[in-house]
């Protein structure tokens, strides 16, 4: 308890403390009114956060009584009626517009990529901050979607290569930036004249097909850079006829560098592994950092150092010689965690936890809101919050309630805290107008997110059979009907050019080619945004955003036909295997799981690290945070809970993997193998806990066995570094 002192009924960790009166609230006056502030808010919400803890409890007791009495004669229509009876399935509020002002535009006028960052890593938050901007040279030099074929990526540049990447821009010139006649790969240079930019082909000025001159830095017979703008992003044009890429481009063109990442989720949540005061208090920091600018980070590049800071914004000198001033960072959203876990930062009068979700809110509004006039972040002076794992709209209608009382404690205008709603819980997707009714007045962003929801949909249904194969879930009537109601709920909502409607991750950072493939069908179903896993991946999704218009998309679709209740129903079509699987195909899903499982658990528990890329069992690299390891660990506990597969063949099949994870694993000097004593890996353990413990995991969540395991893996090596020190 000498880690604390009391202030008032609660007692403060003493970093928490720290932190505030060093680098957040300096002067002392203010900071007794702030913690009498803080101590009022939590009387009035933990109480609250428990009854609705409860009434998650209270709906899988009714529903898994239903299931038992209705796994042979299970009828959809009735199934609807039981879950508005119980006041599962809500009923709907009349049709509203939501009524969001000081906005920033990158949310109610533009569409493009998003990231999501773990914000315990500083490099990582920085590089997600500066990818507003990439370039499109490097993006596509550096990864499939150049194939091998046109040139390989050796040590060194490969001509052959920088050539298909060239002729892979310069088409993209081409269909996003038409000249009158001709091409831009016949172009010779550029100027500006008046309002207007020409390309200049066989010593003649042509205009493009459409206006698209923004502005333009250096002189205008011949620029520097030349900014153009299509369907709201912006793309410049960099030109260098010394550059060794520029010498051998008729227009000394360089490079294309695309306005990419336009907001970015910096991760409290399921990205970080934070199970102590110290790991919250280093959060806070990070997030102080990139709020007042100060946030550097400094590594190691082959034999250089390097320090990487915010970028600057951009200027050009526009149309009619004013200056024009573009954000040279995404706009930054913070997810703060959910209502299920505590934090150490704070305990009650009774040694206990309070909700860490109440302590997010509380401290990363603050934080933001000390730094509203230097615009680094919101031009329109409003603090962005993503909420996540919220059910229904009592839990949506809760944070409204307790953005109300922060704004308040840290004095600033209602509604200057923003809300993003994740639909990712089953309750909040049958609900979800009601859900962003409840923030009608602040709510700025809604998404989907396939393996959360895909957790939570196997839990809530766990006794009533077993679910098919998790390949097999991405055809789901349900999960077909949650990405079109998401967004047409969205859109009715009114958040046409008012709010971000977003699509979830690609989840394979190599696998660039399919991604550009598969992710533009996200623009054509109506999504403004889109999560990728690296600035990469942001510039090259930009394209897309280029391709198809997202705000024409959903102008068509508020006009289309669209049946609420058919998709609601469909919505409730509970994915159960339809049949018996082979023993092959059993013994390969556990495989899959399993492997997965282990691989992102080993470095959760022994390494602190919240998202990785971690090889899957045929060595693909794939982005895995929390969500994954729900769904896995949900899958498995199912089929055992219905006899699909044994305790003891889960157990064989564990130890397998972890023989597999061990040796992709190998030439990490910090990893520890958990064979072949796996009853000593803490690791090995969490992963047993995560599959047996699963039927009784609160809504199938991960996090009380991974924080335990955490907690326990840092108290184990505290001994033994305290007991190799006195040994030395």
């Amino acid at each position: 308890m000498e880690q604390y002192k009391q202030l008032g009924t609660y007692r403060v960790h003493r970093k928490l403390l720290d932190f505030v009166s060093a680098r957040v609230l300096p002067e002392a006056a203010t900071r007794q009114q702030f913690w009498q502030g803080v101590e009022r808010i939590l009387d009035e919400f933990i109480p609250r956060n428990e009854a609705l803890l409860h009434e998650r409890e209270s709906f899988e007791r009714l529903l898994q009584d239903w299931y038992s009495d209705h796994k042979h004669n299970f009828d959809v229509n009735e199934y609807e009626r039981f879950l508005q009876s119980i006041g599962y399935i809500e009923p709907v509020v009349p049709d509203f517009q939501i009524d969001v002002s000081n906005v920033d535009l990158e949310i109610t006028q533009q569409a493009g990529p998003q990231l999501v960052v773990p914000l315990d890593n500083a490099r990582y938050a920085l590089n997600a901050a500066n990818a507003r901007w990439g370039s499109l040279y490097d993006a596509l030099y550096g990864t499939d979607v150049i194939d091998e074929s046109d040139g390989e990526k050796t040590k060194g540049y490969n001509p052959t290569r920088g050539a298909a990447v060239i002729a892979y821009a310069k088409q993209f010139l081409d269909d996003t930036f038409p000249l009158r006649e001709g091409t831009h790969r016949e172009a010779e240079g550029y100027s500006i004249e008046g309002d207007a930019a020409y390309a200049v082909l066989d010593g003649k000025r042509v205009p493009f097909q459409q206006h698209c001159f923004v502005g333009y830095e250096g002189s205008p017979e011949s620029p520097d850079r030349l900014l153009l703008v299509h369907n709201g992003l912006h793309a410049e044009l960099k030109f260098d006829r010394h550059h060794p890429v520029g010498k051998s481009d008729p227009a000394g063109l360089v490079d294309i560098e695309l306005e990419s990442a336009l907001s970015a989720i910096v991760d409290c949540e399921d990205s970080v592994a934070a199970v102590r005061a110290e790991d919250k208090v280093h959060l806070y920091e990070n997030w102080l950092g990139l709020m007042d600018g100060t946030l550097e980070a400094t590594f190691q590049k082959g034999d250089q150092s390097l320090t990487r800071t915010l970028n600057p914004d951009r200027h050009y000198i526009g149309t009619g010689g004013r200056e024009v001033v573009l954000p040279g960072r995404a706009l930054l959203f913070i997810r703060n965690v959910g209502h299920l876990m505590t934090t150490d930062l704070i305990l009650d009068g009774e040694g206990r936890e309070v909700p860490e979700g109440i302590v997010d809110g509380i401290f990363t509004a603050l934080i933001a809101s000390r730094h509203l006039d230097a615009n680094r972040n919101s031009r329109e002076r409003s603090i962005y919050i993503v909420k996540p794992k919220m059910h229904g709209s009592k839990e949506v209608a809760f944070t409204n309630d307790l953005f109300d009382t922060i704004e308040d404690l840290i004095d600033v205008p209602r509604h200057t805290i923003k809300v993003g709603v994740m639909d990712e819980e089953r309750r909040t997707s049958l609900n979800l107008k009601n859900c962003i009714h409840q923030v009608k007045g602040r709510v700025v962003f809604i998404n989907t997110g396939f393996l959360d929801r895909t957790g939570d949909e196997i839990h809530t249904s766990l006794t009533l059979g077993p679910m098919r194969r998790k390949g097999e879930m991405k055809t789901s009537e349900w999960l077909d009907a949650y990405e079109r109601l998401n967004v047409r709920v969205g859109l009715g909502a009114g958040f046409h050019r008012r709010g971000q409607i977003g699509k979830g991750m690609w989840a394979m950072p190599d696998q660039m080619k399919d991604m550009m493939l598969d992710k533009v069908n996200h623009v054509r179903s109506g999504a403004t945004t889109a999560w990728v896993p690296s600035p990469t991946a942001a510039t090259l999704h930009a394209l897309h955003y280029h391709q198809v218009d997202a705000s024409g998309v959903q102008r068509e679709l508020l006009n289309a036909p669209f049946d609420t209740a058919r998709e609601q129903r469909r919505l409730l079509e509970i994915p159960l295997a339809t049949d018996v699987y082979a023993a092959e195909e059993v013994n390969e899903e556990l495989e899959n799981n399993l492997q997965g499982l282990l691989g992102y658990v080993v470095r959760w528990v022994e390494q602190g690290v919240g998202c990785s890329k971690v090889p899957d069992i045929h060595h693909i690299g794939l982005m895995e945070d929390r969500a994954t390891l729900r769904i896995s660990s949900q899958h498995v506990a199912n089929w055992l809970y219905h006899g699909v597969c044994t305790k003891e063949q889960v157990e064989a099949t564990l130890r397998r993997m972890a023989e597999v994870v061990d040796a992709q694993n190998a030439g990490d000097p910090h990893y520890r193998p958990m064979t072949p004593d796996v009853e000593r890996s803490l690791a090995y353990q969490a992963a047993r806990d995560l599959v047996f413990q699963g039927t009784d995991s609160p809504s199938g969540y991960t996090e009380p066995i991974l924080h335990r395991r955490r907690r326990e893996f840092i108290e184990q090596s505290t001994r033994e570094n305290v007991k190799g020190g006195a040994s030395s």
